[in-house]
């Protein structure tokens, strides 16, 4: 019998053996304050919780039909003292854990600055950041390294006791940047930029992944977090640059498309300018990116040819949702001098405005000129047939 109540909990133990808690174990500050804010709601919560449930049993036992002795009363219908208690205690139950969730809310905001290394330890002038730019791709992780110039490919270094910053976009589908022994999930959406700032304060190799599922290759899009030290990290940093693999704009259009279980690639060179043209959605060359559409729109927008600024913009690398422009994929194109345009078809267009103050990424065109009022020109592209 006793050998049939093992076998009956085998499936249990192995699901249990099977458990990660790193939660409850992490290994930087803002995780060990994420755990502490989860026990102590987890506490307060019993302290009901485990009351009722005991005397749920109490009752059935107390007032069971055999037990002649229990109080037979009724009548009964009424009693301050327990309306009191009934009351109250879940009252200040709920006080406590709205002040808790006020101060979590406000003290954990990914977007807040860091103002301390460790609890016993606030931050110093010396306490440098690591910005760290964040790229979630089909389906695999970029990481960019601006103030090393180098980055790497589903694996993240960081050395203990160092404040990171973490700026994170996506190149297509909304994921979510989740590494549990560091901080809280955020999202990583494309044509907009979430922050996260975190500390590691143990050194050791933690595993990183999006929480947020996103299509076929979903299950492989991890990534190793490699907590080091500070020599050690330096180490990491000087392979990395050694490293011949460059990734400037064509590198990363080649990157950037589907693929699963990418091994770790570290590359020694990156374009400076490579995660605003993420950010913007304009890594294409010609393309006009967000930033330049936004302050075109905001100084009054190009007037009745700004409607082809709206026609052609569908986010989708791969293949057209609708052809209203034909069954090629198509984007808006930057505005730039005609000189500068080679075997390129072009539009005229009649600026209402001095395009002077236009500024964006990758925007290259000379100061407009009253006296040549066709030196701005808003381009219809086409995107080459290996990105179709």
């Amino acid at each position: 019998m006793r050998a049939l109540k093992l076998l009956a909990l085998l499936p249990f133990a192995a699901l249990l053996g099977g458990c990660d808690f790193v939660v409850l174990a992490p290994a930087g500050d803002i995780a060990v304050q994420q755990r502490d804010l989860v026990l102590i709601s987890t506490v307060l919560m019993l302290l009901i919780v485990l009351p009722v449930m005991a005397l749920t049993v109490f009752f059935a036992w107390r007032y069971r039909q055999s037990n002649t002795a229990a109080t037979y009363e009724p009548d009964w219908d009424h009693s301050t003292q327990l309306e009191l208690v009934i009351w109250s205690a879940p009252l200040l139950i709920i006080v406590c854990l709205g002040a808790l969730t006020w101060m979590g809310t406000h003290l954990l905001d990914p977007y807040r600055t860091l103002g301390r290394i460790a609890a016993d330890r606030p931050i110093e002038g010396k306490d440098a950041p690591l910005n760290v730019e964040v790229v979630a791709l089909d389906w695999k992780w970029l990481f960019i390294y601006p103030d090393y110039g180098v980055a790497s490919l589903n694996e993240l270094a960081a050395p203990i006791d160092r404040p990171i910053r973490f700026r994170i976009t996506a190149s297509s589908v909304m994921n979510s940047f989740y590494i549990p022994a560091l901080a809280g999930q955020i999202y990583a959406m494309p044509g907009m930029e979430t922050k996260l700032h975190a500390v590691a304060n143990k050194e050791g190799s933690f595993r990183g992944f999006s929480a947020n599922y996103s299509g076929a290759g979903f299950s492989g899009m991890h990534f190793e977090f490699k907590s080091t030290s500070a020599a050690d990290f330096d180490k990491w940093v000087a392979n990395a640059k050694a490293s011949t693999n460059m990734l400037g704009r064509s590198d990363y259009l080649q990157l950037e498309k589907p693929s699963s279980n990418d091994p770790v690639r570290l590359y020694g060179t990156v374009d400076r300018d490579l995660y605003k043209a993420i950010l913007n959605m304009c890594v294409e060359s010609g393309k006009m990116c967000m930033s330049e559409m936004t302050d075109i729109d905001a100084k009054g927008g190009l007037g009745r040819e700004g409607l082809n600024n709206t026609l052609p913009l569908a986010y989708d690398k791969y293949a057209r949702r609708g052809a209203p422009l034909g069954s090629e994929p198509v984007f808006v194109a930057g505005i730039c001098a005609i000189d500068e345009i080679k075997d390129t078809p072009t539009r005229e267009v009649n600026a209402p405005f001095d395009m002077t103050p236009l500024r964006g990424v990758g925007l290259k065109r000379p100061p407009f000129s009253p006296a040549h009022p066709s030196s701005t020109s808003l381009l219809l592209g086409q995107r080459p047939k290996s990105d179709s």
